[in-house]
């Protein structure tokens, strides 16, 4: 395959460094709301945070998302990385699917859900055992999502295991 010259290169890495970086600001934000809904008792605090998490799932999650995985790819293919040569970028790319599985499939429907909750039965959604077992779920997931996250940007750094030994 083709190999992009030094500066387009540094232009893509710069793009899934800011697609990145939306991704990990959008999570702590996420699990800042997560925090500030599941100690509130102010009806409209409640309602508000679970509407700007699940503003932020339909728009900032899954623009990065998308964003990060295209450019990481990309990335992979056309310098001399490739996309299997080594074991941390393998490591990455199985933590982006589970990072897409928690962000752009999980995140959201827990997210939809307690809004849609919270919008109905306001205070009353905080003692409904499937709204507790909703939140649980939103905010494991968000910690997942941080750690998996992290856990990219680490690989990213370090690049940890070398190179693969192709079989023969």
């Amino acid at each position: 395959m083709h190999r992009i010259s030094g500066g387009t290169k540094k232009w893509l890495l710069t793009l899934h460094l800011l697609f990145s970086a939306i991704m990990l600001g959008v999570t702590v934000a996420f699990l800042i709301l997560s925090l500030v809904a599941a100690s509130t008792s102010d009806e409209g605090v409640l309602k508000a945070c679970y509407a700007s998490m699940l503003l932020l799932a339909e728009t900032s999650i899954r623009a990065s998302t998308i964003g990060a995985v295209v450019t990481g790819v990309l990335l992979s293919l056309l310098t001399h990385w490739g996309l299997f040569k080594y074991y941390w970028i393998i490591a990455k790319l199985l933590l982006t699917v589970a990072s897409i599985g928690l962000g752009m499939a999980g995140i959201y429907m827990w997210s939809l859900k307690a809004a849609a909750i919270t919008g109905a039965d306001g205070l009353n959604a905080l003692g409904q055992s499937d709204f507790l077992v909703n939140r649980a779920f939103l905010i494991n997931g968000i910690i997942m999502q941080l750690l998996s996250l992290l856990a990219l940007f680490i690989l990213s750094v370090f690049k940890p295991w070398g190179k693969r030994v192709p079989r023969k």
